[in-house]
């Protein structure tokens, strides 16, 4: 058995643990209360430092006439004593620091995350998450929560597929990981209803609804997309009717089952542009008729069908090229459309933005805004107008823009 230190007495245990409590603090120490003493402890404590009187049994002792007493007693400062007797010393300022710091890291980490600086509106649910702290305060575990939370919203909106489907697809193969009620379900939903812009679903009703629109499990006949102008090669039914519509003039309207499985189809080559308004779509093919050039509509946030169209395009060697309103809205949809396809912005910078509200007597307003990764001076200036742009007001100069591409 290993021997006692000498200074290691029931009696003065009260007065240890509290020296050992206070420098472990990590902060400076002058003075130690100690306590509730019985009589045998206000005799030690007497003894030890030599007092002609006894203590209160919860003495306030200085530090420095305690490290003298106990270097006379057994030649070592009280630092080393305690630690001997009651374990190594800890330092509780430092420990929070590095604490806090991990915690900074993890939520500076997932603001700088690509999907985040892409969109984002999604520093808000950023924010939200930070406020509600550390899973389990786990830094580990929290990070790896929200690495499979980022993964799932880079694979969305997904292309049809059930709930189960998508999980087993992206993590790990655990069909179950998105289930109603899991903490990752959740954060996925926060996301998803910061983005869009909506409460957050307190139902399972709500809750499909709003997987639904991130193009889980959508129907596949319901979502679809318009575009006019699209002339791809290939022999398959989905190449052909879009010809067949774009020679004749007419918009060609695809649905999602259609895009899964569009057999022989290519993309055109060159510029494909995007609207955000069916409006545009008709005034243009208003103005060119059978020389539509390529442009398809998002009709608002896209579903499944339109990015799965657009992608099929930047795939085959189109460039895309993006326009919408100039509103709070318009700009959270261009910063979605741009995240999800890689088109560039149309006519979608500050100075496009002040050349056209300053034309307007007056307008709505633009209602929230968040930042445009685009550029970073375009939410300054709408902040600063305070009006909106909606696409209709710069049709002409879309069109005219559009003309340089029509068919031959």
């Amino acid at each position: 058995m290993t021997d006692r230190h000498p200074l290691d007495r029931p009696e003065l245990r009260p007065l240890w643990s509290a020296v050992h409590d206070r420098l472990s603090t990590g902060r400076p120490v002058s003075r130690v209360r100690s306590g509730p003493l019985d009589d045998a402890g206000r005799e030690a404590v007497a003894d030890l430092l030599g007092l002609d009187r006894l203590p209160g049994t919860e003495p306030t002792i200085p530090l420095a006439a305690l490290d003298g007493a106990v270097l006379d007693a057994c030649g070592r400062p009280v630092r080393d004593v305690v630690a001997v007797i009651l374990g190594p010393l800890h330092d509780r300022a430092a420990e929070r620091g590095r604490k806090a710091g991990e915690r900074d890291a993890v939520w500076e980490w997932l603001a700088g995350h690509g999907v985040v600086t892409a969109q984002p509106v999604l520093l808000d649910w950023v924010g939200h998450l930070r406020a509600g702290g550390l899973v389990d305060g786990s830094p580990e575990r929290t990070r790896g929560l929200l690495s499979a939370a980022l993964t799932v919203l880079a694979a969305l909106p997904a292309g049809g597929d059930p709930l189960p489907v998508l999980a087993a697809r992206h993590l790990d193969g655990d069909s179950h990981a998105l289930d109603d009620g899991t903490r990752l379900s959740s954060l996925v939903l926060r996301a998803l209803a910061v983005l869009y812009g909506t409460d957050m679903p307190d139902s399972a009703e709500g809750r499909r609804g709003l997987w639904s629109r991130a193009g889980v499990a959508d129907d596949e006949l319901s979502a679809g997309v318009l575009a006019v102008g699209l002339r791809p090669g290939g022999e398959g039914p989905v190449a052909e009717i879009s010809r067949i519509c774009a020679d004749a003039g007419h918009p060609v309207s695809l649905t999602l089952a259609q895009l899964r499985t569009p057999g022989d189809f290519t993309g055109p080559a060159g510029p494909v542009h995007i609207t955000e308004n069916p409006s545009v779509l008709a005034l243009t093919l208003r103005r060119f008729g059978r020389r539509c050039p390529p442009l398809v509509c998002t009709s608002g946030w896209p579903n499944t069908a339109v990015i799965q169209l657009l992608r099929r395009l930047a795939d085959d060697g189109a460039s895309l090229h993006y326009h919408g309103d100039f509103d709070g809205e318009g700009i959270r949809i261009a910063a979605h459309v741009l995240a999800k396809t890689g088109a560039v912005p149309w006519r979608m910078g500050a100075d496009d933005y002040r050349a056209a509200a300053t034309t307007l007597p007056s307008g709505p307003a633009p209602g929230r805004l968040t930042p445009a990764p685009w550029d970073a001076a375009l939410v300054e200036a709408m902040a600063g107008l305070r009006t909106a742009v909606v696409e209709e007001v710069v049709a002409d100069l879309l069109l005219d823009d559009l003309a340089d591409h029509c068919h031959e």
